[in-house]
């Protein structure tokens, strides 16, 4: 008898059948990448938009998926030398992403090769334009003598202007992540950075004495002015003073017994104000009023 073949089989046989064609004529490009299609090795077509496409079944044609988001390559340490003789250990970050899929794939193809060139690329630029610099434009607290940023912005301008034109690859930035120096280097740097703060701490003493200066000036001047106003006004309170004694005066010329005996009464509130002990003739002027004053009294008993 002849064995009827099973309906079931035949379907999963199709079914796998279409997964296999499926699999060799259609391909997806995911969100963030993007592919470039060959044909018998040439690059024929490049697709930016994620989503499903269909090709010919290899090896008529392939599909090669580049990942366009931004990548991040950090460079090992490297040694460079300034314009002043100094030299300097370096590692530098490179921000870097495809610009132009089907120049990235007819130049490097791939991004373990890319990374290589794109290291190389920026270590020339980097040795090249470090060189222009001394080492006070990279380490300093001066911010006017520090060129940091510029130095990376120049980098990074001159890498992604060669590194478009040839690879088809954009670099975003270029940032210096370590900077180390040799021991005689660092002492050097040390010694500068020292001499900079006493330079700085001589600048704010100066201020600060020139300042003094000012207000002491200021302060005499006013109180040059307090003082002139202040005499200026006893001058006043004395003129107005003698102006009014002026007129007891008169009195006293007209009265001179008066005049006499007030004096010795202002010499004796003098003389013993401070509770001391005087021992003069009685008839010495003012004590004489001592004397007087007894008669007085002597006269009215009797």
């Amino acid at each position: 008898m002849k064995k009827r073949l099973n309906p079931y089989t035949f379907l999963l046989g199709f079914l796998l059948f279409i997964i296999l064609l499926i699999y060799l004529i259609a391909f997806q490009v995911p969100l963030g990448k993007t592919a470039v299609v060959t044909t018998f090795g040439k690059p024929v077509r490049v697709i930016k938009a994620p989503g499903l496409y269909w090709k010919a079944p290899w090896p008529i044609q392939e599909v090669y998926i580049f990942d366009t988001r931004i990548q991040v390559l950090e460079t090992k340490m490297e040694e460079t030398y300034t314009s002043d003789g100094k030299n300097i250990i370096l590692t530098a970050a490179i921000l870097w992403r495809i610009n132009d899929p089907l120049k990235f794939f007819t130049s490097v193809g791939d991004k373990e090769t890319a990374e290589k060139k794109l290291t190389s690329l920026v270590r020339n630029y980097k040795n090249g334009i470090i060189g222009t610099y001394q080492l006070a434009n990279l380490i300093n607290i001066d911010e006017n003598l520090l060129k940091l940023d510029e130095i990376q912005e120049r980098i990074k301008e001159l890498s992604t202007e060669e590194a478009e034109r040839i690879y088809g690859i954009e670099v975003l930035e270029t940032l210096f992540t370590q900077m180390q120096f040799p021991q005689d280097v660092t002492e050097d740097v040390f010694e500068r950075m020292r001499k900079e703060r006493e330079r700085i701490a001589q600048k704010f003493l100066a201020e600060g004495e020139g300042m003094a200066s000012y207000i002491k000036a200021q302060a005499d001047a006013e109180k040059e002015r307090i003082l002139a106003e202040a005499r200026a006004q006893a001058m006043k309170i004395k003129g107005e003073g003698d102006a009014a004694a002026s007129k007891y005066y008169d009195i006293f010329t007209k009265n001179e017994e008066l005049a006499i005996f007030l004096r010795k009464l202002q010499a004796l509130e003098k003389t013993l104000k401070n509770n001391s002990t005087v021992i003069l003739d009685s008839r010495t002027p003012p004590y004489d009023l001592f004397i007087e004053n007894l008669k007085g009294k002597n006269g009215r008993k009797k």
